[in-house]
């Protein structure tokens, strides 16, 4: 992993309103904030995980998220309430309606966060030959994420800014 000094790493840039940071409350008006509190526990993310690799039944994800069923019961309640699984019934032969769980359209816009902190947690690693990697099914190439302005441009650290909404 390599470590650039402090005064070396970009930041994001603050615009307009956002300039005066003790003008406004900081609570409750980044969206990143919204979205820690709904997947940002270790368990909501490790379910998140298993789900994106395609277990869908709750024996299944506790066994495979290494979790107790109460966890898993109560994170997997969570990611329905808003609204990133949603809950699908199914039935074995002989046995009573059970629900599977799957990702929904708002869960699938996960996929850039769920590739960002795979390659993120790559850094992180000193033996770089085993783990697990994502690629293009079609190719066989490594993903990466990468960030984008609505225009289409490539965006890195020290080139973006944060502003407040209008409005």
């Amino acid at each position: 992993m390599t470590n650039g000094s402090p005064e070396n790493i970009a930041v994001i840039e603050r615009q307009g309103a956002f300039l005066d940071r003790d003008a406004w409350p900081a609570e409750r008006w980044c969206r990143l904030e919204t979205a820690f509190e709904l997947i940002g526990t270790r368990s909501a993310l490790v379910l998140l995980r298993e789900v994106f690799y395609g277990s869908t039944r709750f024996d299944d994800l506790v066994r495979r998220a290494g979790l107790s069923e109460a966890v898993a019961a109560g994170r997997l309640k969570d990611l329905v309430a808003c609204g990133v699984l949603s809950r699908r019934p199914y039935q074995e032969p002989g046995a009573r309606t059970r629900f599977e769980y799957v990702l929904t359209d708002v869960g699938a816009q996960l996929f850039p966060v769920v590739v960002a902190l795979m390659e993120w947690g790559e850094l992180l690693r000193d033996d770089h030959q085993t783990g697990v990697e994502l690629v293009h099914r079609d190719c066989g190439a490594v993903l990466h994420a990468e960030v984008h302005c609505a225009e289409g441009h490539e965006v890195a650290l020290g080139a973006a800014a944060v502003r407040l909404k209008k409005g």
